[in-house]
């Protein structure tokens, strides 16, 4: 029986949701079963944040990512899978978890959407005020 190591992160976006799986490889990185370039539409600014934290720690060429992800957008997708990916490379070992808390990568983007309050359009918008 072949044991296969690997790391495991979980990341988090507005409400995307990213599970990432680090393995010894060739630096492919699979998305929902599709290659990356498939799932994102080869957007080069998406497709580069998304190996930043390999790239951080020089591991790009050397691991293979699996992702699953659902919810949200295709950018907050791609901001929790690189949330995603930093957690699992910093279980690498080494100082690695350091470098990658240097360059920020292991910080959660809070920001999600205000919910919506009754007497309201949205979140904070307001009937227009008619003075006559």
């Amino acid at each position: 029986m072949v044991k296969t190591t690997y790391h495991y992160g979980l990341g988090r976006r507005k409400s995307a949701i990213a599970r990432a799986r680090l393995l010894p490889g060739k630096g492919e990185i699979t998305v929902n079963g599709k290659s990356a370039l498939v799932y994102f539409g080869a957007s080069q600014p998406l497709l580069e944040d998304l190996i930043k934290p390999l790239e951080e720690i020089g591991k790009a060429k050397q691991m293979d990512v699996s992702l699953k992800v659902s919810g949200g957008g295709l950018s907050s997708q791609v901001d929790a899978a690189r949330l995603a990916i930093a957690k699992a490379a910093s279980l690498l070992g080494g100082d690695i978890r350091t470098a990658l808390k240097k360059a920020g990568e292991l910080k959660r983007d809070p920001r999600e959407k205000e919910r919506k309050k009754y007497g309201l359009r949205s979140a904070r918008k307001k009937e227009q005020f008619s003075k006559r």
